[in-house]
C-alpha cells in the first residue's frame, strides 16, 4: 500500500466520552500525515460534541458517498438520517443504536474495501443487547462477521503486551475457560500475531498462573500441573516459545515482563489490572488473529465526564497510531514472507549502514 490507509473510525456509544476523544485525536495533525480518517457516526453528533472541546481548530469533510472521501482531511461519514437527541452521560437506548449503526457500517466498509483497518470507541453493553445484536462487545461481534474463532484481546503500550484468555466473563466462570485446547489456541494466535503483526521473528511468551502463587506446586489448586503447563509444552511442541505458568502478583511487580514479546493472562483483570497500572492512559487493545486490523482505546465510556470536555485522548490516539503500524508491519511481513531472499538482503543492508555510521569520526 503505497497511498496513506484509510482508518475507520467508530463513534461508540454516543452519550459516552467516544466523540469526544475521536474529535481530540484527529485534531493532531500528525494523524493527517500517516492516514485519512473516516469516522462513522454523524455531522449533527461530531458538531455536537466539538462545542465541548474549546481547545483546538477541527474541521472535518462530510460525507454519504465514498467518492468524496477527502484525503487531506478528517472525513465524517454518515451513518442515519434519524433525528437523534444526545444526552451525554447517561445511558439510553438510542446510544446503543445508533453505536451498532455506526460499528456496522464501518464493517461493511471494512469488507468492501473502502477502509483499510477499524478504530472503535467504547460501547456499553448494557445498551447495545438487542435482537440485530446479541454479542457482549466488540469481539465476539467481530469474530462472528469475519467467520474466525481464533482470536484474541492483546494490549498494547510501546513493548508491553498483554493478552487474556478469557474476555468478559464473569470471575466464577473465568476457571472453566482454561483448557488446554484454549490455552494452546491461544497461545499458537498470540504467537503468529507477534510475527505478522508486530515483526518479532521468534517471540518469547510468559504464560501466567490461574491460582495464587501459580498453584504452589499443586498446594493452591491443580490447575497449573493438570492444564497449563501440559498446554506450554504442547505449544513448545509446535515451535512456540512458551514458559510458565509464573505467579501473576510477582510477574509484574517484579517487572519480569521485560524479559518477554507478550503475556498470556488466564482472565481479564488478571492481566488488565498490571496492563492500565504501567500503560498510563497510552494503551491499545488489538483483536489479534481478525483477518482485518481492529484497535481500540483501553477505556470505557466513562459517563460519569462525558460531554464535559474533560476526556483524555491519549488512548484513542494511540490506538490509530496503532492501527496504521500494524497494516505497515502486516504489509512488510507478507512482502518478505513472498520473497525471503529481500529481507535477508535488506538486514545486511541495515546492519553495514549502521556500521558505517559507528566509523564515522565525531563532528563529521
Amino acid at each position: 500500500m503505497q497511498q496513506k490507509p484509510i482508518i475507520g473510525i467508530t463513534v461508540g456509544d454516543l452519550n459516552g466520552i467516544g466523540p469526544e476523544v475521536i474529535i481530540k485525536a484527529v485534531a493532531d495533525n500528525r494523524i493527517l500525515d500517516m492516514c485519512i480518517p473516516v469516522i462513522f457516526g454523524s455531522t449533527k453528533l461530531i458538531n455536537f460534541y466539538k462545542k465541548s472541546i474549546t481547545d483546538g481548530n477541527f474541521s472535518f469533510n462530510s460525507t454519504k458517498d465514498w467518492n468524496k472521501i477527502h484525503p487531506k482531511q478528517v472525513n465524517v461519514f454518515n451513518c442515519w438520517e434519524d433525528e437523534v437527541n444526545f444526552t451525554p452521560g447517561q445511558l439510553t437506548e438510542a446510544g446503543g443504536k445508533y453505536a451498532v449503526q455506526a460499528l456496522q457500517s464501518a464493517v461493511d466498509a471494512l469488507k468492501l474495501g473502502n477502509i483499510h483497518g477499524l478504530v472503535t470507541a467504547p460501547i456499553h453493553k448494557k445498551n447495545v443487547q438487542a435482537a440485530n445484536f446479541p454479542y457482549s462487545g466488540h469481539t465476539p461481534f467481530l469474530r462472528h462477521e469475519f467467520g474466525t474463532n481464533n482470536v484474541v484481546m492483546l494490549m498494547v503500550a510501546e513493548n508491553l503486551r498483554v493478552a487474556v484468555l478469557s474476555e468478559h466473563v464473569p470471575v466464577a466462570e473465568a476457571a472453566k475457560h482454561v483448557t488446554k485446547e484454549n490455552i494452546v489456541s491461544a497461545l499458537q494466535t498470540l504467537n503468529k500475531s507477534l510475527q505478522r503483526d508486530f515483526g518479532i521473528d521468534k517471540p518469547k511468551i510468559a504464560v501466567l498462573g490461574l491460582n495464587p502463587h501459580a498453584g504452589d506446586e499443586g498446594l493452591i489448586g491443580e490447575e497449573e500441573i493438570k492444564v497449563i503447563k501440559p498446554a506450554i509444552q504442547a505449544a513448545k511442541d509446535q515451535g512456540i516459545l512458551a514458559l510458565g505458568p509464573y505467579s501473576a502478583d510477582a510477574f509484574f511487580a517484579r517487572h519480569h515482563f521485560n524479559q518477554f514479546d507478550a503475556v498470556l493472562a488466564m482472565y481479564h483483570d488478571q492481566g488488565l489490572i498490571p496492563f492500565k497500572s504501567l500503560a498510563t492512559g497510552n494503551g491499545t487493545n488489538f483483536s489479534a488473529g481478525l483477518p482485518i486490523v481492529r484497535t481500540s482505546p483501553d477505556h470505557g465510556t466513562a459517563f460519569d465526564i462525558a460531554g464535559q470536555g474533560k476526556a483524555d485522548a491519549h488512548s484513542m490516539l494511540s490506538a490509530i497510531y496503532s492501527c496504521v503500524d500494524i497494516i505497515r508491519q502486516q504489509e512488510e511481513h507478507d512482502y518478505y514472507r513472498r520473497d525471503p531472499l529481500k529481507k535477508i538482503t535488506s538486514v545486511i543492508l541495515a546492519n553495514a549502514v549502521d556500521e558505517k555510521i559507528e566509523e564515522e569520526p565525531d563532528g563529521l
